[in-house]
């Protein structure tokens, strides 16, 4: 039986919203934004700077300041922490996800989920899509007036797809990481009672 469910999602297609749907209906937990404040909890790191590092990828120049960093602490006489970046949240946020899949009933948002838990057999993946124009039109009904909806939406897709290819290797659209892909076209509350059907698991009593 599985008893985890992740959710990949594109920008603006409402898979975060399908996430919290399936959650509240199968009395499970919910891994989304709380991920970016336990990483923070545990790497003792203001929130917004886990935030900053959230899905993302440092910038190739990033690498070459890291290396001078490692060049000056192996010299040092002062033992300093491991800088704070990208390659850091990934680590610590697949070491809670896989926490999360040993305790069981929860479900989880994107981050690379569907390639941690990918050898475990009781974990269902799902990848949530939607057309060009129904992402935008969601989009700029939660971005601030005057965002570039369109770019926001690119360059949102961008850094999850680097941020699984960077870390794990695979491309974000591969068909072969997921049990089912669906449309949210057919609404969010239809969606997350397919996905509930396909992956067999029972609702919570209400």
């Amino acid at each position: 039986m599985f008893r985890v469910i992740t959710v990949s999602r594109e920008h603006g297609s409402g898979g975060g919203i399908v996430a919290e749907i399936l959650a509240k209906h199968l009395g499970w937990k919910l891994l989304d934004a709380s991920v970016v404040d336990e990483v923070a909890r545990r790497a003792k790191v203001p929130p917004n700077a886990a935030a900053r590092s959230d899905e993302g990828v440092d910038p190739w120049f990033y690498g070459l300041v890291k290396a001078l960093w490692h060049a000056y602490a192996s010299t040092a006489t002062t033992p300093e922490s491991e800088p704070f970046d990208s390659e850091t949240m990934a680590k610590m946020t697949a070491e809670i996800f896989r926490e999360a899949a040993q305790a069981g009933e929860c479900v989880i948002v994107g981050r690379g989920s569907q390639c941690v838990l990918r050898r475990r057999k009781d974990v269902f993946h799902v990848s949530v899509f939607a057309p060009r124009e129904e992402k935008v039109q969601r989009l700029r009904g939660r971005l601030a007036p005057g965002t570039d909806v369109e770019r926001a939406l690119e360059e949102t897709d961008r850094k999850r797809s680097a941020y699984i290819k960077r870390f794990f290797g695979e491309d974000w659209k591969d068909r072969r990481l997921y049990h089912l892909t669906i449309s949210s076209t057919l609404g969010l509350e239809t969606v997350a009672a397919t996905i509930v059907c396909a992956a067999g698991v029972p609702r919570a009593h209400s």
